[in-house]
C-alpha cells in the first residue's frame, strides 16, 4: 500500500515491480506491480498500483492513480499483419535479430507529463502526446491529443472539459515554478500550499 509509510529522498519502490532504463527522481514512489520501461520520473512523483509507464518523462508532483498506462505501445498500421511477430521476430525462429528500426521509432514517440498532474484512475495517454502542467486527467479517460496546462479533461477520446484555475491565476503559477523549489524551501513554505490558488500566487507573484 501506497502512503502507509514517511518517505524520503531515496527513492521507495514497492513489491513486484520490473522497472526498465529508469531514473527516478527524490521523494519518488513507485506503487505495487507497476511495469516501466524507459521512464524518466520527477521529484514527489508517484504512482499507485498495476500502473504501466513506457517511453515517458513524467513532471515533479505528478499524482498517478493505479491502473493508468502512459504510452501505450503502437502496433505496425501499415503492415499486412498487426501481430508482433513482424518485429518480435526472435520470438518466433523467423529471424536472427528483431525489427530494430520499429523498436526505436517507438521508443521515439515520447509522453511528456508536466508538474503538478493528476492522472485518474484507468487513464490512457497514448505516444508522443504532452499533458502540460497542473492538468487533470480524468478515470477512465484515453488522451489521444495535447492537455493544455491547466486543463481539466475528461472521455474517449479525452475532452476538454473546463479550467482547473482561471487562466491569469495558471499562467502565474507556471510563472512562480513552485515545483522547482528545494525541499527545505517548501518545507519552509509549507503553510502557503494551503492557501487559496489566488493568495498564494498574490503572495509569491503578481497577477497580470
Amino acid at each position: 500500500m501506497i502512503g502507509q509509510k514517511q518517505l524520503s529522498a531515496q527513492p521507495t519502490i514497492h513489491n513486484d515491480c520490473t522497472l526498465h532504463n529508469v531514473t527516478l527522481g527524490t521523494w519518488t514512489e513507485v506503487g505495487p506491480y507497476n511495469v516501466w520501461d524507459n521512464v524518466v520520473f520527477g521529484d514527489f512523483s508517484y504512482t499507485s498500483g498495476f500502473n504501466q509507464l513506457q517511453n515517458a518523462v513524467v513532471g515533479k508532483f505528478v499524482n498517478i492513480a493505479a491502473m493508468v498506462r502512459i504510452g501505450a505501445v503502437q502496433h505496425p498500421l501499415d503492415r499486412p499483419t498487426l501481430h508482433h511477430f513482424t518485429y518480435r521476430r526472435q520470438l518466433y525462429g523467423l529471424a536472427d535479430e528483431d525489427d530494430a528500426e520499429f523498436f526505436a521509432w517507438r521508443q521515439a514517440q515520447k509522453v511528456e507529463i508536466g508538474h503538478d498532474v493528476w492522472l485518474g484512475h484507468n487513464a490512457i495517454v497514448l505516444p508522443g502526446v504532452t499533458v502540460g502542467h497542473g492538468a487533470v486527467v480524468g478515470s477512465g479517460a484515453v488522451v489521444t491529443r495535447d492537455v493544455a496546462p491547466y486543463a481539466i479533461v475528461g472521455g474517449v477520446p479525452a475532452l476538454f472539459i473546463r479550467e482547473r484555475l482561471p487562466a491569469a491565476i495558471a499562467q502565474k503559477m507556471q510563472e512562480i515554478k513552485w515545483w522547482d523549489w528545494e525541499y527545505e524551501l517548501i518545507k519552509e513554505r509549507f503553510q502557503d500550499f494551503l492557501l487559496t490558488p489566488e493568495e498564494f500566487v498574490t503572495k509569491h507573484g503578481t497577477v497580470r
